[in-house]
């Protein structure tokens, strides 16, 4: 389940510029990034990847986020209290322990991972629905 076999498993967590932020270490306040994040220490603040990017945050075992989480990519093994909306995909290792509200497209939950809060299936926006949006968000075309 949690072997290195990334096939369509979305980006890895080196395919880009990490940043870390290491056991011990406690920050207050928003974080907004791009690539990846690995916390090992604690966020108390929210914690968004940029917009359109393949952020991936990876939480420790030793990991804390007191706040929102919305990233396109998450795997969790530490502690969440707070709300967490993922675009894409969400791994729930065997030490996870959220305590607030999961957004999900595509979920890997192991045993032992526990959610204390309501599970959400996002399904994913086909072309159609896209398109269908885009007309109705056009100004109405009038003949001259």
């Amino acid at each position: 389940m949690f072997s290195n076999n990334r096939k369509n498993q979305g980006p890895a967590v080196g395919s880009a510029a990490a940043s870390l932020i290491a056991r011990g270490v406690t920050l207050r306040g928003d974080i907004l990034f791009s690539g990846a994040l690995h916390l090992d220490g604690i966020v108390e603040g929210s914690i968004h990847a940029d917009a359109g990017s393949d952020g991936v945050l990876t939480i420790s075992e030793t990991g804390r986020v007191i706040g929102r989480i919305e990233v396109p990519h998450a795997v969790i093994n530490g502690g969440v209290t707070g709300d967490i909306d993922v675009s894409e995909r969400l791994e729930l290792a065997p030490l996870a322990r959220i305590d607030g509200d999961v957004c999900y497209q595509v979920l890997e939950m192991a045993a032992g991972a526990q959610v204390n809060g309501k599970m959400v299936h996002r399904a994913p926006q086909t072309v159609r629905q896209l398109a269908q949006a885009a007309i109705a968000a056009a100004p109405a075309l009038t003949e001259a």
